[in-house]
């Protein structure tokens, strides 16, 4: 049996801050952490989040944009949704699976030149790893 923490970040379509949510969790868990991300409507990974995850030295470029799966948030410790979309429509867990919700803006919505795209997802990045390295904190 697994001693290790698992959780779960949701957002809609698990292509930027849940994926980036995940990276920063497996890479802070320090090992001790058993980390999984999902969409209400999974999409495909966003490259921006790939190429500003890679700056920070996380390669989540092998990862995949999956369908929110209810039987396996059920058997996670903790699940946090990382969008107000996903939070209206993450299904009640039981309540032994803690619930968090971290609003966070949708870097994949951010306009402008390609620099000012980027910018967001930096921005939006740093806010992630913010809360996760506080969770880890918490936890570990």
């Amino acid at each position: 049996m697994s001693d290790r923490i698992k959780i779960m970040f949701v957002c809609t379509g698990n292509s930027a801050r849940s994926q980036m949510a995940e990276g920063f969790a497996r890479h802070y868990g320090q090992g001790r952490v058993e980390a999984h991300s999902a969409g209400m409507e999974p999409s495909r990974l966003n490259p921006y989040a790939v190429r500003v995850m890679r700056e920070q030295g996380i390669d989540i470029s092998g990862h995949q944009s999956k369908a929110f799966d209810e039987a396996l948030a059920r058997s996670m410790d903790l699940v946090i949704t990382v969008c107000g979309n996903a939070d209206e429509r993450c299904p009640v867990v039981p309540p032994e699976v803690k619930r968090l919700h971290w609003p966070l803006e949708d870097p994949a919505a951010a306009t402008g030149s390609n620099d000012q795209v980027l910018a967001k997802f930096r921005e939006v990045r740093d806010q992630i790893e913010v809360k996760v390295r506080g969770l880890m904190s918490e936890l570990i």
